[in-house]
């Protein structure tokens, strides 16, 4: 049960940001949305913030994969091209591993 609803949950979220992104990058660009970071110290304070999270983020999905005997590395690229789509891409993936091997005793 609980694989179901990190499943949903991860699923959820990851609909969601998409759209939201979909939506940030059609009215500011890319540029736009990384730029505020370099011309103000309050919001690069939360952009060095947020890249340590995905470094973090990266260290715990390497050991999660070892552990569950997975590769991590398309997720690692995915969260270093895209943030965070790449955990929660991992987290799906995880949780729809779960279901399977639960599905399967």
């Amino acid at each position: 049960m609980t694989d179901r609803w990190g499943f949903a949950a991860a699923a959820v979220a990851f609909a969601a940001f998409g759209a939201f992104t979909a939506v940030v990058l059609a009215q500011v660009g890319l540029w736009g949305i990384f730029e505020p970071h370099f011309t103000m110290w309050g919001p690069a304070q939360v952009f060095i913030d947020l890249v340590i999270m995905g470094l973090i983020t990266i260290g715990w999905m390497v050991r999660d994969a070892r552990e569950r005997g997975t590769r991590a590395w398309p997720f690692v690229l995915l969260t270093l091209a895209l943030g965070s789509f790449g955990p929660l891409a991992y987290l799906m993936v995880r949780a729809r591993r779960g279901m399977r091997q639960a599905g399967s005793r």
